[in-house]
């Protein structure tokens, strides 16, 4: 795993603390999200095509602030639109790393090179790069020439100033597991700390559908990826049993409340990837208001594709504390690369459509959808 010693204990001590209080819904990542403006318009994107009025908007330090305290996760990743746009960002980010926040500045890195002396290094710090495979296939990710190369400086010249260093890479159609290896190998030998990795949502915003991978086919390149992985060395941010369920060897319902977002409207209604499902005025309205059992991969047809570790990342960790010794075998082997893969349960949407409906004679009959 690519997280420092330290924050594993630093997050490791507040989830022991959940557990202690008895605490059932707690969160583990704040998703603050101060702008949706971005310098860049990629095809799998579902943040900018607000109108201007919305693009303008930014949350002040101070609403981020309250966020952090109002929330109380342990680290708190900042995604966009792109962060080093907005021209208070230094200043939240010192808020963060002053609370003893473990704070991942999520960028394209377009800017980076520009305003990289407006951070400080620090062990609160990471920057996380925005990278989608190598040169070819990034600059199509994100519609625009020339990204790659200037994202790859970025990440050097940070590295070599001290800064703890991430890759974000998102997986789309056309990915072959050997392709992934070598982006990987790649991202390693430039010094980051570590890499997230993770299949692309289906925006119901982005500009293009046909971009996203489903089902199955997701779970097969996971697992060819990490069969090609046993020989490598690596690190990916994330825990074991969420890697074991992208190869699809656990079946998971997501938790979205371990990743709440805050954003200009407010406290997001469920998640991060939801944009749509309305919005509550502080984070314990979000967790008391929000239908819960309404969204997840069996329960909404929305969510039915997504493996995102927004929503899967906490369960996964959920599951390691109630079963370490299932998460200590599993971080020895790494994923399971073959044999069956666990059934998948029924959606409750599907099971709704099987009910009778209405009678004729008395007898039900089912009807077809």
């Amino acid at each position: 795993m690519g997280v420092p010693l330290r924050q594993q204990i630093a997050v490791g001590t507040y989830l022991l603390k959940q557990k202690l209080k008895g605490v059932k819904k707690y969160p583990m990542v704040l998703m603050l999200e101060p702008l949706f403006r971005c310098n860049l318009a990629c095809a799998g994107c579902g943040k900018i095509d607000y109108p201007d009025d919305v693009l303008d908007q930014r949350l002040s330090v101070e609403q981020c602030m309250e966020a952090v305290d109002e929330c109380g996760a342990p680290m708190v990743s900042i995604p966009g639109g792109e962060p080093l746009i907005h021209k208070e960002m230094p200043q939240i980010v010192a808020g963060i790393v002053a609370r003893k926040k473990y704070v991942y500045l999520c960028t394209n890195a377009l800017l980076l090179k520009k305003k990289i002396d407006d951070y400080t290094p620090s062990p609160y710090l990471t920057f996380s790069i925005h990278l989608d495979g190598l040169k070819e296939r990034h600059d199509a990710s994100v519609c625009q020439d020339g990204v790659f190369d200037r994202a790859v400086e970025a990440i050097k010249i940070a590295v070599a100033k001290g800064f703890r260093v991430t890759v974000n890479c998102t997986l789309f159609q056309g990915e072959t597991p050997d392709d992934v290896a070598e982006f990987l190998d790649f991202v390693m030998d430039l010094g980051v700390e570590g890499a997230t990795i993770a299949p692309g949502f289906s925006y119901e915003r982005a500009p293009r559908q046909d971009i996203f991978i489903k089902g199955k086919d997701t779970k097969n390149l996971f697992r060819g990826i990490f069969k090609l992985g046993k020989t490598r060395n690596w690190k990916l941010n994330h825990s074991t049993l969420y890697l074991d369920f992208l190869a699809g060897n656990q079946n998971y319902e997501c938790t979205p409340w371990g990743n709440p977002t805050r954003n200009v409207f407010g406290w997001q209604k469920p998640c991060y990837l939801l944009p749509d499902e309305g919005y509550a005025a502080t984070f314990q309205e979000l967790l008391d208001d929000t239908p819960w059992d309404k969204y997840g991969n069996s329960s909404n047809p929305k969510c039915a594709q997504c493996m995102a570790h927004c929503g899967y990342e906490a369960t996964a960790v959920e599951d390691m504390l109630q079963h370490p010794f299932k998460a200590f075998i599993t971080s020895l082997r790494g994923p399971k690369t073959t044999g069956p893969m666990v059934a998948e349960p029924t959606p409750k949407w599907a099971k709704e459509a099987l009910k009778p409906r209405k009678t004729i004679g008395g007898i039900p009959v089912k009807i077809e959808r």
